[in-house]
């Protein structure tokens, strides 16, 4: 698990930009999202199995709140060559498969996660309608068994923005497994 100390981008921050191809065909960027009210940018991957564990709550979330005007975008920046489930090939097929209703994205060189901050996958970050880092952390306190979760921490960030409130704390440990830098 990181430690909070380690995270690069802060509460108040703002969200870097970034020009990244999506299984869809297109190449996104911050500006794509400028409607939203809020923006979730969740670094992502295929193999993990953090990312497994959370993967259908992370869709539920993205299907709840997008009535609220909150997008979602997953990046995922690992090493498909030591990791040959994270390439760009196998990522179009998990976004087929498990229907994604965001934009999943490719962060081949790496760039944007080292911009972001990102540590692990999955590494949820919430931006504001300005743009500037409210929340990150985990989607919540169980991620082996969703029956078992008590605190509900990005669903909580994101209600409490979207209600003008303060997000409390901004901060709190990742858990995931490490991203796979290229060497």
């Amino acid at each position: 698990m990181a430690e909070l100390g380690t995270f690069s981008l802060r509460p108040g921050d703002a969200a870097p930009d970034f020009a990244l191809p999506g299984v869809d065909g297109r190449t996104y960027s911050l500006a794509d999202f400028r409607e939203a009210r809020l923006l979730v940018v969740t670094f992502w991957c295929n193999h993990c199995p953090y990312v497994q564990a959370w993967e259908t709550r992370a869709i539920a979330l993205a299907q709840e709140y997008a009535p609220k005007g909150v997008r979602f975008v997953m990046v995922n920046a690992n090493d498909d060559r030591a990791y040959p489930d994270d390439s760009f090939d196998r990522m179009k097929a998990r976004a087929v498969q498990k229907h994604y209703p965001f934009p999943y994205l490719r962060d081949e060189s790496q760039a944007t996660a080292r911009s972001y901050g990102a540590l692990v996958t999955p590494h949820p970050m919430l931006f504001g309608p300005d743009r500037r880092l409210l929340f990150q952390g985990r989607i919540d306190d169980h991620h082996e068994d969703p029956s078992r979760v008590h605190a509900h921490y990005l669903a909580d960030a994101i209600d409490a923005a979207l209600a003008g409130r303060p997000v409390r704390p901004a901060e709190r440990p990742v858990l995931g497994c490490s991203v796979k830098w290229k060497a």
